[in-house]
């Protein structure tokens, strides 16, 4: 039986709960229309690289950007690009494929603001805006081929507060597929200062595909990685002068990139990839050193056993661990600090910023 409002002595007001609205009817006696749905304002960051697709969808509650849904997918996109100067029909096939899936995520979670970026393989393709025509034709998805100081900003942004703290120079890399960025930084809990910043050619792809071990043996590993360190300290010579002036100070250092997270949840151990147990992970420099020239000199095969490298990173990972290792070559920093975020979590805290600073949360979502 409903229940009715007891008497009050009173006229009902407007905007009560005592009058017809309170039944679920008009005064006329047909039922009351529901009022409109409003959904909260939706954000979502596409970063597409040399080696993999990554989307984030991120909506605001209580002053955050908490992630609702996230896709990742290894692409390869740059897969031949070293030696051809083009995007391979195959790698825009598989591209395409993403990012389809990412549209239709953008779609299904009603995504009002979004930024699509590509960098260093479309950036160094002949027919890098073939493909950004194609996305856009299949997907509707507007790619932005950015420059690499806009890659350094948002890598930057999205991941400046997982440094350590102190007062001591920091510096963040950024270990991508084609490219690597450092940058020297100032950081607070709510801003990023770049004072000095370089990006160089050379990824996990593309210096996978610029030096190949001659053959299958332990010397010819060692020879190949010897000489894709030499390739990378060639490389950051310039950035590394200028860096000679923080010698014998306490020395900061962040890296954002799958080389970092990859090598971290070895350190730990880990059977599989766990963000959580990774991101915000500080790890000693030489921990990191001795993990690198380990896996340099393992065949792909047991690279690949290794449950949080796989048969999908098992080939590339080498490369990482030696421009891993220049960096700290020229910025001797006792410790790494981990992230597992960057050019996403910079999107979206730009596009919801609006001049204040809006923090970026994971936490658990549905796939």
């Amino acid at each position: 039986m409903r229940q009715m409002a007891a008497p009050s002595g009173r006229s009902p007001q407007p905007g009560s709960r005592t009058g017809s609205a309170a039944t679920g009817q008009t005064r006329a006696g047909a039922p009351a229309r529901p009022g409109p749905v409003v959904r909260p304002r939706s954000y979502a960051a596409i970063d597409l690289g040399t080696n993999n697709c990554r989307l984030l969808i991120a909506r605001p509650q209580d002053g955050e950007l908490v992630v609702i849904d996230a896709f990742s997918r290894i692409v390869r996109l740059g897969e031949g690009l070293h030696h051809t100067g083009k995007i391979s029909e195959a790698a825009m096939d598989r591209t395409v494929a993403a990012l389809a899936i990412c549209a239709d995520k953008l779609r299904r979670r009603h995504v009002s603001l979004s930024r699509a970026v590509a960098t260093e393989a479309c950036r160094r393709a002949s027919n890098g805006t073939e493909l950004a025509a194609r996305v856009k034709r299949e997907t509707g998805i507007v790619l932005d081929i950015i420059s690499a100081a806009e890659e350094a900003r948002l890598a930057a942004l999205g991941c400046h507060n997982l440094m350590e703290p102190g007062d001591g120079p920091a510096l963040i890399f950024d270990i991508g597929g084609g490219s690597t960025e450092l940058m020297h930084v100032d950081v607070s809990d709510h801003d990023v200062k770049i004072h000095d910043w370089v990006s160089v050619p050379w990824g996990v792809v593309s210096l996978t595909e610029h030096a190949v071990a001659a053959e299958d043996s332990l010397g010819a590993r060692q020879a190949c990685y010897a000489h894709m360190r030499e390739v990378t300290r060639e490389a950051f010579a310039a950035f590394a002068g200028r860096a000679e002036r923080f010698a014998g100070q306490p020395l900061r250092l962040l890296g954002t990139s799958g080389t970092v997270t990859t090598l971290a949840s070895v350190f730990l151990d880990l059977p599989r990839y766990d963000r959580r147990a990774v991101d915000g992970l500080v790890v000693p420099s030489d921990a990191m050193r001795d993990i690198s020239r380990r896996l340099a000199e393992a065949s792909i095969e047991a690279r690949a056993e290794i449950g949080c490298i796989g048969r999908e990173r098992a080939d590339l990972v080498v490369a990482g661990c030696a421009i891993l290792e220049s960096i700290i070559d020229l910025w001797p920093a006792a410790r790494v600090g981990v992230a597992d975020r960057g050019i996403r979590e910079g999107i979206l805290r730009t596009l919801a910023m609006q001049g204040r600073d809006v923090p970026v949360t994971r936490r658990e979502h549905r796939k």
